[in-house]
């Protein structure tokens, strides 16, 4: 899934050490403003190190990010997590996206409505077929 929109605000990274792995690792969340008559706010995050500094994001920076969706369940409760995996600059991605709506051509003059097809004839009686049409 996709996301095209402004980041609002960027959260203190949180690191730490995998207890199964011994590993060091590092994710960092980020709040995104999605434009539109009533603008949402989505909150993803990205995990390891080298991804955030590989998205280098900004606050106020446009950008498209691609993100999986998964839910968990810890202590009876489920929590939903929002993993970027690809961010980009907004204008990187799609020059037109900057017009939410391309210009459209004036309208053509109303033409007449072709008439509708000539019914088909009923089947002959005791015929298999019992739809109408």
């Amino acid at each position: 899934m996709d996301l095209t929109g402004k980041i609002i605000a960027v959260l203190p990274a949180n690191s730490g050490v995998s207890q199964r792995t011994g590993n060091p690792w590092m994710s960092q969340e980020y709040v995104i403003e999605v434009p539109g008559q009533y603008p949402r706010k989505c909150l993803f995050r990205v995990f390891g190190e080298d991804r955030i500094k590989q998205f280098n994001i900004q606050m106020g920076q446009d950008v498209t990010v691609s993100f999986d969706i998964d839910a968990h369940e810890y202590n009876g409760r489920w929590f939903n997590e929002i993993r970027a995996f690809n961010v980009v600059p907004a204008a990187a991605v799609n020059p037109a996206a900057a017009t939410p709506f391309p210009p459209q051509p004036e309208a053509a003059p109303a033409q007449q409505a072709a008439p509708f097809p000539p019914a088909a004839e009923q089947p002959a009686e005791g015929s298999t077929d019992d739809l109408p049409f």
